[in-house]
């Protein structure tokens, strides 16, 4: 009979602008300590799922086999990759978790990482435009913030300037990343800042401003996954009630790119699968990749009604004190983005709130959660609701 599976540990390097030297170092800073946090041992694992984007960030491939390069101890266990542009990482959990809920195993590790800042800016630029339909989008200027940049010019066209609804996204974001140790930004910038085009903000792709786009970073997290019976005799278990992956078409010509419609299914059946509407949620944490994102996913995850999605952050609602704390952690916005990591990440953090582990970051009486991690311009869409189970 198959069992769950479970988030039994955890580890989680700082993010931001790191002096390690590849994806290969940063995945032995995560690997074995996840391990120890669970309370179990190398021997233990049946399982290793690596999420890397990679794509021109290093001529080394094969990151699969890097945990073990890195973690000797590790290198016999079976590993494979997994890419699926910024959900690389929620992908590489569902994964671990297809293999323990299919009875094939009973512990996996789930290693997410990413060096980008040793790349040149504009080759970043041009390597996250993987994530986009080249055929049609890679021309577009300023890469991949020139297609959230379109998204938003899109979107204001029907619903008006919100750039100021966008700085408030973002200021919200950094304030809350204040309290985050692992961020790679800790500065409260503030609307006024982040409302104003300046040397130190400038409009990025119109209209968006550095302070509407997410950091350049180098990070790695990890996550140990296990069945129910093997939580039992463990000190932590984190279950996901309901999870799931809903995807839309590539090429933005061929969708509304204001309704990021797949986002709005996946949270759909995320929500119905776990029995639970969006208001038995005590918090979310959500793909701020660009200020514009946060704004159309409060109205995909059904917040607002389409167009309406300003009056959750002009209202308060998704203030850490608010009706639905949206990134506590501080978001992809101030957090970082290094891309494999990101959804293991994101999975952390909110494990990290339902254990009552968050310290200054912490929801107060936080029981259930959600992480909404995408790839693409809401191509890929993960949508899990976690709980607390011991």
């Amino acid at each position: 009979m198959s069992e769950s599976a479970v988030i039994v540990g955890w580890s989680h390097s700082p993010f931001g602008k790191l002096d390690d030297p590849d994806v290969e170092s940063l995945t032995g800073r995560v690997a074995a300590s996840a391990i120890e946090h669970a309370g179990l041992t190398a021997a233990d694992i049946d399982l290793i799922t690596v999420g890397v984007l990679n794509n021109g960030f290093s001529r080394q491939g094969f990151e699969a086999g890097l945990v073990g390069a890195a973690t000797p101890e590790l290198a016999a266990i079976p590993a494979m990759r997994l890419e699926n542009a910024c959900a690389t990482g929620s992908t590489a959990l569902y994964a671990a978790m297809d293999h323990i809920e299919s009875g094939r195993g009973r512990v996996a590790l789930v290693v997410g990482a990413e060096k980008m800042t040793a790349t040149p800016t504009a080759e970043v630029g041009d390597i996250l435009l993987s994530a986009s339909y080249r055929k049609e989008e890679a021309d577009i200027d300023g890469g991949f913030a020139g297609i959230f940049g379109r998204i938003a010019q899109s979107y204001f066209q029907r619903y008006g300037d919100h750039s100021a609804d966008l700085a408030r996204i973002a200021a919200k974001n950094h304030a809350n990343g204040m309290a985050n140790p692992l961020a790679h930004i800790r500065k409260d910038l503030g609307f006024e800042f982040c409302n104003t085009v300046s040397d130190k903000n400038p409009i990025v792709a119109n209209p968006l401003r550095r302070t509407d786009c997410s950091l350049i970073s180098d990070g790695s997290a990890a996550i140990v996954v296990a069945s129910e019976s093997v939580a039992a005799d463990l000190d932590r278990a984190i279950r996901l009630r309901s999870r799931t992956l809903q995807n839309d078409a590539l090429p933005l010509s061929r969708r509304d790119p204001t309704a990021f419609d797949g986002a709005r299914r996946a949270w759909q059946k995320a929500l119905t699968d776990a029995g639970a509407t969006l208001e038995d949620l005590d918090f979310v944490e959500t793909h701020d990749c660009f200020t514009i994102a946060e704004l159309i996913e409060y109205e995909a995850m059904g917040l607002t009604a389409p167009g309406e999605g300003a009056r959750a952050i002009r209202e308060g609602w998704t203030q850490k004190d608010g009706r639905l704390p949206v990134n506590p952690s501080g978001g992809l916005k101030s957090k970082g983005h290094p891309i494999g990591a990101t959804g293991v990440s994101m999975h952390i953090m909110a494990c990290m709130q339902l254990m009552a582990e968050a310290e200054d970051m912490q929801i107060g009486g936080a029981e259930l959660g959600a992480v909404f991690n995408m790839g693409g311009a809401a191509v890929a869409n993960c949508v899990s609701i976690l709980e607390r189970m011991k």
